[in-house]
């Protein structure tokens, strides 16, 4: 899976531009996501810990190696509040 995603620095994110679609369609995936989510929320507030984020903005899929500071009901924010809109995100891990 890896290999179709370009590597992004964390700061660049601000730039792109997220369309509105969901970039999952199975209900079942969704459900994993948010799974994925509030796990790397918890790995990174109590041990620091980076994840990979994949996900996809309007020109290409990307993968950026972080630390996920908080989650809200549509954005993960990641640190100095960059925000990658949740319904943009594949998969964390």
């Amino acid at each position: 899976m890896t290999h179709e995603f370009k590597i992004i620095d964390k700061e660049d994110i601000a730039l792109l531009k997220f369309p509105k679609t969901d970039v999952l369609e199975d209900v079942d995936e969704i459900k994993t996501r948010i799974s994925e989510l509030n796990r790397a929320l918890a790995l990174g507030n109590l041990e620091h810990s980076k994840i990979k984020i994949f996900f996809e903005d309007n020109e290409s899929k990307k993968i950026v190696d972080t630390t996920v500071w908080g989650v809200t009901d549509k954005n993960v924010m990641l640190k100095q509040g960059v925000m990658i809109p949740i319904h943009r995100i594949y998969k964390l891990f």
